[in-house]
């Protein structure tokens, strides 16, 4: 994950379901050569995603890290998984970034927020 210390705290809306969620979950390697550009330019990509709605980012002093991305459909999702440039960037953090990961995929039943006025 990139530093997002710079972008305002708050969570994704919630969006009118159904949609899908993918949560990833990763422990990442001690060398992170490269992983903030690249993470950036995924972030610039998934956005072009048609259905993509958002992400929400997470990352604890131990070096656990959570995105829990949102899509409209299933389709989009697809799309996003098996872009060709997000595909290089799987297996490249497989290869350097990534002890482990998960990678959870859900269908969106039921969603409800709250903002303090």
């Amino acid at each position: 994950m990139s530093d997002h210390s710079e972008v305002p705290v708050a969570p994704v809306e919630a969006f009118e379901p159904p949609y899908y969620v993918a949560v990833f979950t990763t422990l990442r390697t001690p060398d992170q050569s490269g992983f903030r550009e690249t993470n950036a330019r995924m972030e610039e990509l998934v956005k072009d995603i048609p259905g993509y709605l958002g992400a929400d980012h997470a990352q604890n002093p131990g070096g656990l890290g959570i995105t829990v991305a949102y899509f409209r459909d299933a389709e989009a999702l697809t799309q996003w998984r098996t872009h060709a440039e997000h595909r290089a960037a799987q297996e490249r953090g497989r290869a350097e970034w990534y002890e482990s990961y998960t990678l959870h995929v859900a269908k969106v039943e039921r969603s409800h927020g709250f903002n303090r006025a």
